[in-house]
């Protein structure tokens, strides 16, 4: 480092009393009364500052004595001695202003380099994303087309199924019926031979009437056992048809279900309301199933349908055929008696009027549990009301500040009021419930006596009907079981 002087003309370096600022005093007010908070990994405000290559020299107070008796300053001040030696040399400046440069260049490159990184990759991205989605919306677009295709096919066989039970159904209620219509004629036809054992004397005889009504006894019988148990045969294969359609109908339902599902997912885009964060739902698998046995369900169910639409033909077949062949039988045997008649008209009167009896009992017990279901609803809105002041208290008192929130004994009663109420609102509620059960008991316990009522009523009106064509044999639409 070069020594440098001062000038010989510079009287102005010395110390003049009262040219100078005084001194500031030192104040440690901030370090001494303030402390400051940081957080945890926070580094100081001062700990980023470098360290001072050089010192800072404190100029002591000179006097008067310090100078020459002549009046001139020295050529180099005694206070700035120690601060020359510690100055920069120019090589030094330059060699730190290169090295500024060479790091400044060096961060600007290396910034350049990851902002067109960045880019390139939010590029990239954006472009997989959108692939991604459209790879996505395509694929709920082909499962929607799947879906309304197994759909079309579910309602296509679940019409043929639903018109094939009906069909079904009639077929065994004309078998039903046709039996019923021959326990007349059967009733009659043994009457007569009672009463034929009755005879006395030569009439007792063995005659061709006699005989045609062992014929006809045997015939009716026959008739009346294939007509049942074809009928049994029908309820049978009515419940595998309620079977197949319970499966139609909710795998028809579930496709309704994910097709809805699906097209909503299919509508969805970026600037959706609907769409959410659902973390981790990507790493729950609720699958049951798979493509292949998600088709083999519902072509199993279709198949399974299709056979039971194939018996069911069949057994409307056959039982065409036994209707027309056992009434073209039948009609050859004809008899009926007064007495079988009156009988059967007396049992079935009988069981008419218990039944409308017990009907009118079934009726009044519903009245009162009606009544019943509308007061325990009242008192459960009723006691609602309570509950939410409660709950309301609750939620307020948690607001308390501080040391308030304090579990005293109005917190105490209050949970225990909460807590009584709701068991009392759950005790009215299941007592709701098995009121509501009860009178879906009592509706349906109705709802069959009218069933059994109106059974004895056809019964009665073939049976008088019976006593009215006493001599004229049942017609073919009867015995086919057309009534």
């Amino acid at each position: 480092m070069e020594f440098l002087g001062t000038t010989q003309v510079a009287s102005y370096c010395g110390r003049r009393k009262g040219c100078l600022l005084p001194d500031l005093a030192p104040t440690s007010t901030t370090k001494d009364t303030y402390q400051s908070y940081c957080l945890p990994g926070y580094r100081y405000p001062n700990s980023w500052r470098p360290s001072l290559l050089h010192k800072v020299v404190l100029v002591p107070d000179s006097t008067d004595k310090e100078f020459n008796s002549t009046g001139r300053p020295p050529t180099v001040l005694p206070a700035l001695r120690s601060s020359l030696h510690a100055r920069y040399s120019t090589r030094d400046w330059h060699h730190a202003h290169m090295v500024q440069l060479k790091g400044s260049e060096a961060s600007r490159y290396c910034a350049g380099r990851l902002n067109a990184d960045s880019m390139r990759l939010m590029q990239n991205k954006d472009q997989l994303t959108y692939l991604m989605q459209e790879d996505s919306r395509r694929s709920l677009g082909e499962r929607i087309t799947n879906i309304d295709f197994w759909r079309s096919e579910l309602i296509y066989e679940l019409e043929c199924l639903l018109k094939e039970t009906q069909a079904l159904e009639t077929a065994k209620q004309r078998l039903e019926c046709a039996a019923d219509a021959l326990q007349g004629p059967l009733k009659t036809a043994l009457e007569c031979l009672y009463h034929r054992e009755m005879r006395k004397g030569i009439d007792l005889v063995h005659d061709d009437v006699e005989k045609n009504l062992i014929k006809e006894v045997d015939a009716f019988k026959d008739c009346q056992e294939i007509l049942t148990k074809l009928a049994q045969n029908i309820s049978q294969q009515l419940g595998i048809n309620r079977d197949a359609q319970h499966a139609l109908e909710q795998d028809l339902s579930d496709k309704n279900t994910a097709c809805f599902i699906d097209e909503k997912c299919f509508n969805l885009n970026n600037t959706s309301n609907s769409i959410n964060f659902y973390h981790g739902v990507e790493k729950t698998d609720g699958t049951v199933s798979d493509p292949e046995t998600w088709a083999k369900f519902s072509e199993d169910n279709i198949r399974c349908s299709q056979h039971a639409r194939a018996n069911s033909a069949k057994l409307r077949e056959e039982a065409e055929v036994r209707l027309e062949s056992k009434s073209e039988e039948i009609w050859n045997h004809f008899i009926s008696t007064n007495l079988a008649f009156n009988n059967r008209i007396a049992e079935v009167a009988d069981a008419k009027n218990k039944l409308q009896a017990q009907l009118g009992k079934v009726l009044q017990e519903i009245f009162q549990t009606e009544d019943t279901i509308m007061l325990l609803e009242r008192a459960i809105k009723a006691k609602e009301y309570p509950l939410k002041v409660a709950q309301t208290r609750l939620e307020g008192r948690t607001r308390r500040p501080n040391i308030e929130l304090c579990c005293d004994a109005p917190q105490l009663q209050l949970i225990t009021e909460v807590y009584t109420t709701d068991d009392t609102l759950q005790t009215l509620k299941r007592r709701l419930q098995e009121a509501r059960d009860t009178l879906q008991m009592l509706i349906l316990n109705k709802s069959n006596l009218e069933h059994e009522i109106s059974v004895k009523a056809n019964s009665f009106f073939i049976d008088k009907k019976c006593m009215d064509m006493r001599k004229v044999f049942p017609c073919t639409p009867r015995l086919i079981g057309y009534t």
